[in-house]
């Protein structure tokens, strides 16, 4: 652990360990530039706790990016509770109370949220123990889901990218979403209200067989997404389904779902577009949840919050113009916007970084 934590660029990185369940806590600090830290708590079980720090650690530093593009003043976080198997009834309910402790102990140095593998539930039981969460109601009982928050970004996103890569709307377009979970679900719903042809595919094939019917679409194996002809692919599940032998795979003109870090390794992105793929920068297209849950949390109404998140389209738009006049993927575009965002921040602070 000592060697990932030095070799990181961010700010800090607090651990603990919880004895009754042998679970590890990490809150990752990436940069605060723009505010105090914030983003979601994860609960997974991971091959080793090296590999759960690794993960928070590049999901922190994935929020420092999604907070600046879409001009929210918070810093990068995140926290991972790395469990040594699903918890349930007693064990989980000590686990988080434990993690609401330690999250009130840093004084609002880092916000937190519902993330994968937590629940809105989960982020009220931890809102009983520290003021810091999002998602609760300004702390109350009542928990917020997200999820069609960030599946209403990724509908408004990716009608920006098959404007830019196809022209047109999504009616009449077919769109693979991977993963028919708390967002993707939602996001089949919204695509076809709008008259696109849904595909679902899911490693539970029960789940996707469900969302299937509810949309008039079609199910696909989870082996052969990746081959199926479509116009927009869009992964809703887990992160890092993006690389070599995916990408070679892909039948599809655009990429725009809300798994975070979709791309294996940041080369990805040039892979895809050498393949005259448009790819819509996963942190920018699913920022619908995480603008969800501060503007709920401070009073605005669910009105106002798909309102601010609708203006993910026209950022994208603005992105992809860039990415299109510099010959370059949209993800050097949003990483220069970022990078702008920040350094102008610093100048008129005095921030160090």
């Amino acid at each position: 652990m000592q060697t990932l934590i030095k070799q990181w660029n961010g700010e800090a990185v607090l651990v603990s360990y919880h004895q009754p369940t042998s679970s590890w806590m990490f809150v990752a600090l990436h940069d605060t530039t723009l505010g105090p830290a914030m983003g979601g708590c994860r609960m997974h079980v991971y091959r080793t706790p090296e590999d759960g720090l690794r993960d928070a650690m590049r999901l922190a530093e994935g929020m420092t990016y999604k907070w600046a593009v879409i001009g929210f003043e918070y810093g990068g976080g995140k926290s991972v509770l790395a469990v040594p198997r699903e918890l349930e009834g007693a064990e989980r309910t000590g686990l988080l109370r434990r993690f609401g402790h330690l999250l009130e102990s840093l004084h609002g140095a880092y916000w937190t949220g519902e993330d994968l593998g937590t629940t809105p539930e989960d982020m009220a039981l931890i809102g009983s123990v520290s003021q810091y969460v999002h998602g609760t109601r300004q702390g109350g009982p009542r928990a917020v889901d997200p999820g069609p928050f960030t599946a209403l970004g990724v509908q408004v996103g990716m009608r920006a990218a098959v404007r830019h890569a196809l022209g047109g709307g999504l009616k009449g377009r077919t769109v693979l979403v991977q993963g028919a979970g708390d967002v993707g679900a939602p996001l089949a719903r919204y695509l076809a209200e709008e008259g696109a042809r849904v595909l679902v595919t899911d490693v539970d094939t029960e789940r996707a067989a469900q969302v299937a019917r509810e949309v008039g679409g079609t199910v696909v194996a989870p082996d052969a997404a990746y081959d199926t002809a479509c116009d927009v692919f869009a992964p809703c599940a887990v992160g890092a389904v993006l690389n070599a032998t995916t990408i070679a795979r892909l039948a599809c003109r655009v990429v725009a779902g809300s798994a975070n870090n979709q791309l294996a390794e940041a080369k990805d992105a040039d892979a895809l577009f050498e393949r005259g793929i448009l790819y819509a920068p996963d942190y920018v297209v699913n920022a619908g949840g995480a603008i969800a849950l501060p503007m709920l949390g401070l009073g605005h109404s669910p009105d106002e919050v798909r309102e601010r998140v609708r203006r993910i389209e026209p950022t994208l738009d603005e992105i992809f113009a860039e990415a299109a006049e510099q010959k370059v993927s949209p993800l050097h575009a949003a990483a220069r916007r970022v990078h702008r965002v920040i350094e102008a921040k610093r100048k008129q602070t005095g921030h160090d970084g």
